[in-house]
């Protein structure tokens, strides 16, 4: 690796993910000057064997993460051992993560080449045609089981680490929770799928097993997030908004446990309601 991002990317002309600006408030009670953090939105260009493959507007941290996350829930590879290196290098307007890949993976990612700039996060980063955004989704096992408090507690741990969308208030968050509730990990970026990019990065990284636990995202739960889910064995996803009705489809063709509306002790179960002890 040519360096980390959690030292902070001042060499790469974003120091840090948040940056502060110089607000008017006003109010019932008149109007004053101050200062409020916000979250930084940078281009981050994907680069596979010296071949630019997409760019993602993200929050600029956790990006060896969001490289090794995206290169894997995008099926570009199929193992993490596959990914050879990441380099996160200065472009003349954003950030690269180069990342070298073998040989017959890049022959088939120019297969499916994209090149288009995405909006933040786009779940369907510059694909060109349908076949390509509706890939179906995996079948993923039938391990785990959770309880309801198992839920709640991952969901209250998710907010408590939110650090940068404490500040800012414009941040989305992914967790991976093991089977009992408790937070293992924690990513944060302004796109909700690259957030949950940068998560199943941080698991590849650290060597874990994404089906020994389950995700909490802090957004609607899209098709595309059942498919990145899906992709890396997820059985259960839950979101504190509500699913789509594709996003439903897509969980009971792979047969994953879709959770949303996860606020407080509540929560509606839209499909595989099994692995949750007293769902009905």
């Amino acid at each position: 690796m040519s360096m980390g991002t959690e030292g902070g990317l001042s060499g790469l002309g974003y120091a840090e993910p948040i940056s502060s600006h110089r607000v008017s408030r006003i109010g019932d009670e008149g109007a004053s000057d101050g200062f409020a953090p916000i979250a930084e939105e940078v281009p981050i260009a994907l680069v596979y064997n010296g071949r630019s493959h997409v760019v993602v507007m993200a929050t600029p941290a956790n990006l060896e993460d969001l490289a090794y996350g995206f290169t894997l829930t995008e099926a570009i590879v199929t193992t993490v051992s596959e990914i050879e290196r990441v380099d996160v290098v200065k472009a003349s307007h954003g950030i690269e993560l180069q990342i070298q890949i073998p040989v017959r993976a890049a022959e088939a990612l120019d297969q499916r080449t994209r090149g288009l700039v995405a909006r933040t996060g786009c779940g369907l980063c510059g694909v060109e045609t349908i076949k390509e955004a509706m890939r179906l989704p995996v079948k993923v096992g039938a391990s785990l089981s959770v309880t309801q408090d198992a839920l709640w507690r991952a969901s209250t741990e998710l907010s408590q680490r939110q650090a940068l969308n404490t500040e800012t208030h414009s941040i989305h968050g992914a967790a991976w929770a093991a089977a009992d509730g408790e937070t293992i990990f924690v990513r944060e970026d302004v796109g909700r799928h690259n957030a949950l990019d940068k998560l199943f990065g941080a698991l590849a990284r650290d060597g874990r097993m994404p089906s020994a636990g389950f995700v909490v995202i802090t957004s609607r739960a899209s098709y595309e997030m059942v498919q990145k889910a899906a992709t890396c064995g997820v059985e259960l996803l839950a979101a504190i908004s509500r699913p789509t009705s594709l996003a439903i489809r897509f969980a009971e063709a792979s047969g994953m446990t879709l959770v949303g509306l996860l606020r407080g002790r509540s929560a509606n179960v839209y499909s595989r309601p099994d692995r949750i002890t007293g769902a009905s």
